[in-house]
């Protein structure tokens, strides 16, 4: 018979274990310790699906450090196709009685840690079955430390949000977006219009871990606002987080100029490891990363359901 439910103490936080697969197991644990730690999840939000006293697979719910309610599945082992159907319908219900309206989950390809998700054809099919459709299909950004430090734009001359407050940010934002080839932001779009949509982008982006002269933005030789750079800090790495340019500004290399200016403040903070995101369609941001040093190490497929 199989059993869905909260894991117990002392199932935390290795859940789901495999045999002969040591750098999986860890990494995994090591991971899910982390988040339990920085409150992105809580221990009543990891559950394990049990047969015959065994841990057959498990579904993780996550959110922002602070909030209350869970807005992803960060982490799923599904074991069979069918506990992985009973694994997510309990998701859903657990994330719906939490007050959630939404549920995203993101497949990495190839399987790597600390998620190792093996089987991409069965967690999309999954995926699939119980309500969930693609939002994006994107690629993932790396740089380490040793790779080339990228150029800094000497065009630009960069003022914080400490010293703008936050309405010249809104505008580039709200600017950016006319024309964004992001598939988020232009669902998001879509539903709130253009300003709301900047509006809470850069909410989202306060709530994340960053210094008070992180967020910048960008000022051409005519004094006049033409980038946003906006990096800060996951619970497990440092993230190039949000990076906007005006429309007046298109086709001068300032994404890779706002690439290279979050490196900078991320490296000088002591980070050795930053990542970023794009669309996979989004051609001259992928050539952004690439150009400021970055190597594409995966491709994430963001996955989201109404609940």
């Amino acid at each position: 018979m199989l059993t869905i439910r909260a894991a117990r103490a002392d199932e935390l936080p290795a859940l789901t274990t495999f045999p002969n697969d040591d750098e999986r197991n860890a990494a995994t644990s090591a991971y899910l310790a982390g988040l339990l730690e920085h409150d992105c999840t809580r221990p009543e939000w990891c559950l394990v699906a049990e047969r015959d006293g065994a841990l057959i697979g498990n579904v993780v719910l996550w959110t922002v450090p602070g909030r209350t309610v869970p807005m992803d599945i960060v982490l799923l082992e599904p074991g069979d196709p069918a506990t992985g159907q009973e694994l997510l319908a309990h998701a859903a219900d657990l994330a719906r009685s939490l007050g959630a309206q939404n549920q995203g989950h993101v497949l990495d390809t190839p399987a790597q840690a600390p998620q190792f998700q093996r089987d991409p054809q069965l967690r999309e099919t999954l995926l699939a079955a119980t309500g969930f459709t693609v939002a994006r299909d994107g690629c993932r950004f790396l740089w380490t430390a040793g790779d080339p430090m990228p150029a800094q734009d000497a065009r630009l001359r960069w003022r914080s949000l400490s010293d703008l407050g936050q309405e010249p940010f809104v505008e580039l934002l709200a600017d950016s977006f006319a024309d964004t080839k992001d598939s988020i932001w232009q669902a998001e779009i879509a539903e709130h219009g253009l300003r709301e949509a900047a509006e809470r982008n850069l909410a989202d982006m306060l709530e994340m871990d960053h210094e008070p002269g992180w967020f910048e933005i960008g000022y051409d030789e005519r004094d006049q606002p033409v980038a946003a750079s906006l990096p800060a800090r996951t619970p497990s790495s440092a993230v190039i987080g949000l990076v906007a340019v005006a429309r007046a500004g298109r086709g001068q290399g300032y994404a890779t100029s706002v690439v290279a200016r979050g490196t900078q403040l991320l490296v000088a903070a002591g980070n050795t490891e930053i990542r970023g995101d794009c669309d996979a369609g989004n051609i001259a941001m992928f050539k952004a990363f690439q150009r400021a040093g970055y190597r594409n190490f995966a491709n994430r497929k963001m996955f989201s359901r109404p609940l």
